[in-house]
């Protein structure tokens, strides 16, 4: 018995001749590495459909040419030749490629003063986009930290004052007495309310970067906010990580203006898209404020 010919749909011609922008795949399993770790992740891959007269692409050879990211480090380069194998593997059909690959940078922190030390996660997509001879990788880097209100910390220091005078209003002043009223919840009166935020940076790297420079550019901008959350700690850290908040005063203006100058200041950085969320204790809405840059247009 002869074998039959398996039947090759996307072979046939559309009835509706439309390109596409892109057609391709989202979230497909895949192992990276990255920063020495081998990490899951999840790949979008796809590819323009340029030919309007064909039916549809060829995922299975987007999917086969994914298995390049196994075996190597993650770097420009690499994605670069995934990308080639793309339009490759659809040549006539396909003149732009891009792939995403979302996953979670686990980096070791340690703590403020103690020994201590753990694990901290950010959140990061890579993503390669690839159209003819033009090819450039963007990165999205969620980075956490704590932020300290301006006004609620002006606020608190003045009812602290007023009661003060309070208690203090026409007596003579021991050092003893007014020792233990600071140290006493008497004392101070009102605190100034701190949120957990979050920064997303959104980045474009400079075409002749050779690696991907996700923990430098994590570590510039957790020094630019100053307040970065902790993992592991004891009392000392603890208060040690109040006393940065209390001397790192800052709205959510603030920190994007942070950002911003650290990340123009950055030679493997071209351009990018900074967004600051302050997740208000005052308030059931967020403060965000947004940046953007580009030192083509600059």
């Amino acid at each position: 018995m002869n074998a039959l010919t398996l039947p090759d749909v996307a072979a046939q011609a559309s009835r509706q001749a439309v390109p596409l922008d892109w057609v391709g795949m989202h979230g497909v399993a895949i192992p990276v590495l990255i920063e020495g770790q081998r990490l899951s992740a999840r790949a979008d891959a796809g590819v323009s459909l340029d030919d309007a007269d064909a039916r549809g692409i060829h995922m299975s050879r987007l999917y086969l040419a994914l298995e390049m990211l196994e075996s190597e480090p993650l770097s420009p380069s690499l994605l670069e030749r995934v990308l080639q194998q793309f339009l490759a593997s659809h040549e006539g059909l396909s003149s732009s490629a891009s792939l995403t690959v979302h996953t979670e940078l686990l980096l070791k922190r340690p703590a403020l003063v103690s020994p201590l030390g753990g694990w901290k996660r950010y959140p990061i997509s890579i993503k390669a986009h690839q159209k003819h001879a033009m090819f450039h990788v963007e990165l999205n880097i969620e980075i956490p930290y704590s932020s300290t209100c301006p006004c609620s910390a002006a606020l608190a220091r003045q009812l602290i004052q007023q009661q003060f005078v309070n208690d203090f209003a026409n007596k003579a002043l021991e050092h003893g007495e007014i020792l233990a009223w600071l140290g006493s919840s008497k004392g101070i009166v009102a605190t100034p309310h701190s949120q957990r935020s979050t920064a997303t940076l959104g980045i474009r790297l400079d075409t002749t970067v050779n690696e991907l420079p996700l923990q430098f550019l994590i570590n510039e901008a957790e020094a630019a906010l100053g307040t970065a959350v902790q993992t592991a700690v004891k009392r000392a850290d603890e208060q040690a990580f109040a006393l940065a908040n209390g001397q790192n005063l800052m709205f959510c203006e603030d920190a994007a203006r942070r950002l911003s100058l650290a990340l123009r200041r950055s030679k493997d950085v071209v351009a990018f898209d900074v967004r600051v969320v302050h997740a208000e204790s005052l308030h059931a809405h967020d403060a965000v404020a947004e940046s953007r840059w580009n030192r083509e247009r600059s």
